[in-house]
């Protein structure tokens, strides 16, 4: 039997994280980690550790004398994230339409029902929805390190998402394009994968483009 053991710091770096993504933090003011620790019921240095690996990621900056805040939505950010999704995850996702499993399968349309389900409902985990939809789909491909890759740009991509949808009538498109998606993946069609995708993370670009203009 293995053991699977997390750190405070790997904790924390969760919870923090989910707090950035879901937009409950703010990109204007600095992070408080004396009020944050204390609510976490934490000391600041486990938190100061989780801050700076959430840095790594790209999702919070550090200013001198002032602490961490978290990194605003911009154009150019969403444009390089978003390009090499389009480098990757087509052809990882269509490799893992060849070698997925039954249970892979089972696993992916569970996935895509939830996130469905909270699309339509504009409900607030619809973009770690989204994420663990699109891991599911390109998990099984068999290359780990390509894995880790786009599981660290879909964390970047996931506040995007959340800006992608507040259009009126992404919602259903996004809904449309992943049936599609899952549909030809379920049915191994490798070819039809990498095209599906490659149009739904380039749309999606396209029309983050126009949503942050000045950004």
């Amino acid at each position: 039997m293995s053991l699977v053991i997390r750190t405070l710091s790997d904790q924390l770096v969760d919870l923090v994280r989910n707090r950035i993504l879901s937009g409950a933090v703010s990109t204007e003011q600095a992070i408080r980690q004396d009020a944050l620790a204390a609510e976490l019921g934490v000391s600041k240095i486990p938190l100061r550790e989780a801050l700076a690996r959430l840095e790594e990621e790209g999702l919070i900056r550090s200013q001198a004398n002032r602490g961490f805040f978290v990194s605003p939505l911009s154009a150019s950010e969403a444009k390089e994230v978003y390009e090499l999704r389009v480098k990757l995850e087509p052809e990882a996702t269509a490799l893992a339409a060849r070698l997925a499993t039954e249970e892979d399968h089972a696993h992916a349309t569970e996935t895509f029902d939830t996130l469905s389900t909270f699309t339509n409902e504009h409900g607030e985990g619809v973009g770690a929805f989204n994420r663990a939809f699109h891991r599911a789909l390109f998990r099984p491909c068999g290359k780990p390190i390509t894995v880790n890759l786009l599981e660290r740009l879909q964390v970047l991509s996931e506040r995007y998402v959340r800006k992608h949808l507040e259009q009126l009538g992404r919602d259903e498109r996004a809904n449309e394009e992943h049936r599609e998606l899952l549909q030809a993946w379920l049915a191994r069609d490798e070819h039809r994968v990498e095209v599906l995708m490659r149009a739904h993370i380039g749309k999606t670009l396209d029309d983050l483009q126009l949503q942050l203009v000045g950004k």
